[in-house]
């Protein structure tokens, strides 16, 4: 099946060496251009896009505005947005991830990154490394201000089995489902049947969310070191 991309960009020549890298990709189409938030919204449904390239710096309508528009759309609850970002360390970021976003990569990854982040985000899984989960993520959180635990986060975890928080831990410590599974003695199926059940009882899109969630709830506490 081909992954159907589209970028979203205000500078005409990163949208151009995007198509290229991304067109030259077996399995992969560009199915369209935005220069802003709002036209990438708008293309992403006419175009059923499966991953929108989000520049989070754009004139008029954002890339945190048009992921916050994205995630609140029914009509869209399948397109998964990456952030591209020139910065390591942007509260913006942290802003896009609880509106939906899959995860970020900066803007001078390798193509290779790029093209696997791609891949990533249309199976429906989160752009986040363990250093990132474990270092940027939980650092972002801590600088917004969220370090004290959401009461409404804290409630909504009532859903969850014990199992099922444990995995939501190891989740948000950045272990893959092989190595949850090795942790836990289960199988990778297994953990993989728990992680998806705890993405729907708390209405997370994928598991980038759930580390937010994690973190907000209080169930994972934020480390600035």
């Amino acid at each position: 099946m081909t992954i159907r991309v589209l970028l979203a960009d205000d500078q005409a020549l990163l949208r151009s060496a995007f198509r290229v890298l991304v067109e030259s990709e077996p399995g992969m189409a560009v199915v369209g251009e935005a220069s802003d938030g709002a036209e990438a919204v708008r293309l992403a449904k006419e175009r059923a896009a499966d991953v929108v390239l989000m520049d989070i710096r754009m004139p008029g309508t954002d890339g945190l505005a048009a992921t916050r528009m994205i995630g609140a759309d029914p009509d869209l609850a399948r397109v998964r947005v990456v952030i591209l970002t020139t910065f390591e360390v942007d509260d913006y970021v942290v802003e896009a991830l609880r509106a939906g976003a899959s995860g970020f990569l900066g803007k001078g990854s390798e193509p290779e990154e790029l093209l696997a982040a791609i891949r990533l985000a249309a199976e429906g899984e989160s752009l986040l490394s363990p250093a990132a989960t474990k270092g940027l993520i939980a650092r972002f959180l801590a600088q917004a201000g969220t370090v004290a635990p959401d009461p409404v986060r804290l409630a909504r975890l009532d859903a969850l089995t014990g199992r099922e928080r444990e995995v939501l831990v190891q989740v948000a410590g950045g272990l893959s489902n092989d190595e949850i599974a090795e942790r836990l003695e289960v199988s990778p199926l297994t953990v993989k049947t728990h992680v998806n059940r705890a993405m729907a009882k708390l209405g997370a899109r994928d598991r980038a969310q759930l580390v937010v969630i994690a973190y907000e709830s209080g169930l994972v506490r934020p480390r600035t070191e």
